[in-house]
């Protein structure tokens, strides 16, 4: 390749809409766009949904299962967890087989609130004007991609 069709390459390289970050990045703005219009009548902020659906799928959970599925720490997770808990949504007791552990449950409020958010999906999913089987697609692909990432950092 010569030295000028090597600049062009790498100029290209270098523009924001070349980028799949920027691709990813703006799309999640534009799906956590429709979350918020949907969550704001559940009083949920997105991470906060993200939390009561695991809860949803599983009850009585420690803080390190919760930021293990979420990917996220302690330290960014027990915010979150207070302000739900201050909403009445979830309780946090430390585990009586070890101190250092916290046990998070729901409240029957928390559990009411699944009804209300049953709608949510569907409504995500008209969102993006897809259909099903694009969907299925782009979710294995987004996880698979999130996998190869992980394992290379």
């Amino acid at each position: 390749m010569k030295a000028k069709d090597t600049a062009s390459a790498t100029k290209s390289l270098l523009q924001l809409d070349q980028q799949l970050c920027f691709a990813l990045y703006s799309a999640g703005l534009a799906m956590n766009k429709v979350y918020r219009t949907l969550l704001s009548r559940l009083r949920l902020t997105y991470p906060q949904y993200l939390v009561m659906l695991i809860l949803w799928e599983r009850d009585d959970l420690t803080v390190s299962d919760i930021g293990g599925r979420l990917f996220l720490d302690s330290a960014t997770l027990t915010p979150l967890l207070k302000r739900l808990e201050a909403a009445g949504l979830l309780d946090r007791v430390r585990s009586a087989e070890d101190e250092r552990q916290v046990i998070i449950s729901l409240t029957s409020e928390g559990r009411a609130l699944k009804k209300q958010a049953g709608s949510v999906p569907n409504a995500v999913f008209c969102a993006t004007g897809c259909e099903l089987d694009e969907m299925v697609a782009l979710k294995k692909q987004l996880t698979g991609l999130r996998e190869k990432l992980a394992s290379n950092s």
